[in-house]
């Protein structure tokens, strides 16, 4: 179907959980949402350990 976005929050296990013709298929969208998911887990760490970690200029 043309209207169906193929995710997964990876890692995949090809032939497991997806036939790899799903997942390399042009429906698919596992690698945009693999680097997405890596960077929005990143924000969430930084926020969570505040602002004041390496590289802070807080206190020089």
């Amino acid at each position: 179907r043309p209207d169906v976005l193929i995710m997964h929050p990876g890692p995949v296990n090809r032939g497991v959980e997806l036939a790899p013709e799903v997942a390399d298929s042009q429906y698919s969208v596992i690698l945009d949402q693999v680097s997405n998911g890596v960077a929005v887990r990143m924000a969430v760490l930084y926020l969570l350990a505040g602002s004041k970690g390496a590289g802070s200029k807080a206190g020089a």
